[in-house]
Formats: structure tokens, C-alpha cells, sequence
């Protein structure tokens, strides 16, 4: 990037040695992982919780809005909170507030309400979205400017490495005994019975989460001291006029539709597979499908970390955008192998699209990057948005056709990645 953010660690860090940097640096990918995986359950959550309370796409749709709507109510006030505590201290808040969120599961399973499982969403995508504001500008700085597009994309492969693994063993937990009963047809007494049991195993995962996000709060509260501090002010209001700024503003638009596009194809996905014109795939398989999309992700970021090493990323970002869309259109028009493996492909050019967009829209921002990831962050409710509307989309036409939605949305990323590669950031 052009800029730094204010107070970040450099390449040699506060100990002044390249070894102690390359810990910390180590230390602040294992977020990546971690969110990575807690925020692809949502995928499997949604089928899961589909089936239990028989509700339609659309409300479906309303646990990635639940969890994605934190990022827009959360952001601004976390760039400020990550601006006054450091790097450190706002990584430990945001990790017990996640805490907080799995906690709440165990309530909301032993009562079987949907709503309940909808709040503690929320909270836990609260704390996420503070990881997000102080992790995201923290590792693009924790080290040469010249390679912040390398070592964020190399960390959002853990990133994807975490959404690769959760997803596979949530289906393998959570998904195993839905395909065994339908609740419809249970009487009322015993299907509030089924529902509190199913609930059961996800407020059991969810309270093994909340003592590992607790744990790994503990050890980033030890080492708050030397990931240093952000002194760029951010008031809780957010200063919007950064984004007359056309590289940011057209960047916070290009995150928008980006998690949009990838949350609405990771939530229809297992429902997708399931179909007979598909793959025909039981609830389980479905859902551990859904790894092999989130790992096409994983693959494509350590791909693209040398990829972006050698050609503009404007450019790559455009190609990659293209050749989404590209294939969510094929899938909208196949049938069988053809329409489920090309959709699944997608994951694979999803890859280095979020670092790429977060790193070019924060060139040239020097000590107001904070406050443009604030915004960049604030952006993320795309994932709450976007699904609701290919959701709704799906209620009343297909599937398939839902698929055009996340398809427009890549259109738009590719304009974004072509006017950034002839745009010099601003000063």
C-alpha cells in the first residue's frame, strides 16, 4: 500500500528483529483461520435450520443477515475502538465478544427459537468484525508495502482454509440426522422435542468455539504490547467523506457486492446440490460439498500470492470477477454434473478477490487507513443483503435462476479491478 496505518508494526516489528515479526505475523494469521471457519458454519446452519423450523429461502437467508448486519452496525464504532485501544487490546475485546456470541447458543438451542439463534449470530459476527477492522490493516502492515497485497492474500488463505475445514466437519455433525426425519410430518409435541435435540448439537459446538475463542483472547492479550497501535482517530459516525475518494468509494461498493455474491452462493449451495437436476447429493453430502467450494478459495489464495507478485492486481481482480460470473451463468443454464461442479468452481476465482479489493482501496490513505477499513469492513453487510435477495429470488422463480443475482454482482467487481488498474491511488 502507499500508506501505512498509523502505528502498525513494520517489517522488523518493536523488538527490532525480523524473527519477532514473523511470529506476530504467524500469531494474527491464526485469526484468519479461525473467522474463516466460524463464518462458513453459516452454511451448513442454513440448511440445518431450513429444515427444523420449514422455513423458505428467503428466511432462511435472514442467518446470514443476522450476521452479516453486525458488520454495518459494528464497523464504525470498532475503527474507533481499534484506533484508541492498539492492535492488541481491540483483537482481545473482539475475541471475547465472539466468545460471547457461541455462549448465547447454548440458550437459544435448549429453547429450540429461531430468534435466539438469530441474536447470538449477530454478536458473534460483532466480535469478528473487530477482529476484521484491527487484523486486516494490522497484517498488510507487518511488513514491506511493497508486498501488502502478497501477505494479506497469503493470510486470507488461511482464511480459507478455516472455511474449507468447518464446513466438513459441521456437515458431518450438525447435517448427519436432519436427512433422517422430516419435521413436518412429526405432531406438534414431537416435533418441538425433535427441534430442541437437533438444537442441541449446534449449541454443543458452539460452547466448544466460545472456550477457544477465550483461550486465544488470553494470548493476545499477553502480547498486546508489541502489535502496536493504531493513532488514527475515527469518530463513532465515520468520516463518509473519505468516500468522495473514487478508489475507496468505488472499493467499499466492489466488497458489497463481493461477499454478497460469495455468502449467496455459499448459503444456496447444499439446497443447490441436493436438487435431482443437480447432483442429487443427500443433506450430509451437500453440505460437505460446500468444503470443496470454500477450498477452491484456499487454493486460489496461495495461488494468487505469487500470481499477484507478477501481473497488476487490478487486472487479476477483473479477470477473476469475469470469470465468476462466467460460471455462475453456466451453472444457471446446465444440468447435473456440469451445473453443480462449475458452480462450486466459482470458489476457486473467489480466491483473491476480498484482499485485493481491501488492499487497492486503501492505497494512498496513509493515516486515515483506520477509518477506510472501518468502511471497507462496514461494506461486508453485502453478506447480509445480497442472500435475502437471491433467496427471494429463489422463492419465487429457482434456484437456478437466483444464480443470475451473485452474476451481476461480479460484473460490477470487474469494473472495479479494471478502473484500479490504470488509477493511481490518491495521495
Amino acid at each position: 500500500m502507499a500508506g501505512s496505518a498509523a502505528g502498525a508494526v513494520s517489517a522488523k516489528g518493536s523488538s527490532g528483529t525480523a524473527s519477532s515479526a514473523s511470529w506476530l505475523v504467524v500469531l494474527v494469521v491464526s485469526l484468519f483461520f479461525m473467522w474463516g471457519g466460524i463464518t462458513s458454519l453459516n452454511d451448513v446452519l442454513i440448511p440445518k435450520l431450513k429444515g427444523l423450523f420449514q422455513l423458505s429461502y428467503a428466511r432462511a437467508m435472514l442467518i446470514q443477515f443476522a450476521f452479516f448486519t453486525a458488520y454495518a452496525i459494528v464497523s464504525l464504532p470498532a475503527g474507533g475502538l481499534v484506533a484508541r485501544l492498539g492492535y492488541g487490546r481491540g483483537i482481545a475485546v473482539g475475541l471475547g465478544v465472539a466468545a460471547l456470541g457461541c455462549l448465547l447458543f447454548v440458550p437459544a438451542a435448549s429453547t429450540a427459537t429461531y430468534g435466539l439463534f438469530l441474536a447470538a449470530l449477530f454478536i458473534l459476527a460483532g466480535g469478528i468484525t473487530i477482529l476484521q477492522v484491527a487484523a486486516n490493516p494490522l497484517i498488510a502492515n507487518l511488513g514491506s508495502t511493497r508486498t501488502s497485497h502478497s501477505r494479506l492474500t497469503f493470510a486470507q488463505a488461511f482464511n480459507s482454509l478455516g472455511t474449507t475445514i468447518a464446513p466438513w466437519i459441521g456437515a458431518h455433525f450438525i447435517l448427519s440426522s436432519i436427512a433422517k426425519t422430516d419435521p413436518a410430518s412429526l405432531p406438534p409435541a414431537a416435533r418441538t422435542a425433535f427441534r430442541a435435540q437437533e438444537s442441541a448439537v449446534i449449541g454443543h459446538a458452539y460452547l466448544g468455539l466460545a472456550t477457544v475463542l477465550a483461550l486465544i483472547a488470553l494470548v493476545f492479550w499477553i502480547v498486546r504490547n508489541r502489535l502496536g497501535a493504531a493513532s488514527g482517530t475515527l469518530r463513532l459516525t465515520g468520516d463518509f467523506s473519505l468516500l468522495r475518494r473514487p478508489r475507496l468509494g468505488f472499493g467499499v461498493a466492489a466488497i458489497f457486492l463481493y461477499v454478497g455474491a460469495e455468502v449467496t452462493i455459499g448459503s444456496l449451495l447444499a439446497n443447490y446440490l441436493m436438487q435431482p437436476s443437480t447432483l442429487a447429493l443427500n443433506p450430509r453430502s451437500a453440505g460437505e460439498h460446500i468444503a470443496f467450494y470454500w477450498g477452491g478459495a484456499m487454493v486460489g489464495r496461495f495461488i494468487g500470492a505469487g500470481v499477484l507478485r507478477l501481473i497488476s492486481p487490478g487486472k487479476v481482480l477483473a479477470g477473476a470477477a469475469v470469470g465468476a460470473g462466467a460460471l455462475c451463468l453456466l451453472s444457471a443454464g446446465s444440468h447435473g454434473a456440469l451445473a453443480g461442479w462449475s458452480l462450486i468452481a466459482v470458489g476457486l476465482l473467489n480466491s483473491i478477490m476480498f484482499p485485493t479489493i481491501f488492499s487497492l482501496s486503501l492505497e494512498g490513505l496513509g493515516e486515515k487507513t483506520p477509518e477506510g477499513s472501518g468502511l471497507l469492513c462496514m461494506a461486508i453487510v453485502g453478506g447480509a443483503l445480497v442472500p435475502v435477495l437471491g433467496g427471494a429470488v429463489a422463492d419465487a422463480t429457482s434456484l437456478a435462476v437466483a444464480l443470475t443475482v451473485p452474476a451481476v454482482c461480479y460484473a460490477a467487481i470487474a469494473g472495479f479491478g479494471w478502473y484500479a488498474r490504470r488509477h493511481t491511488a490518491e495521495a
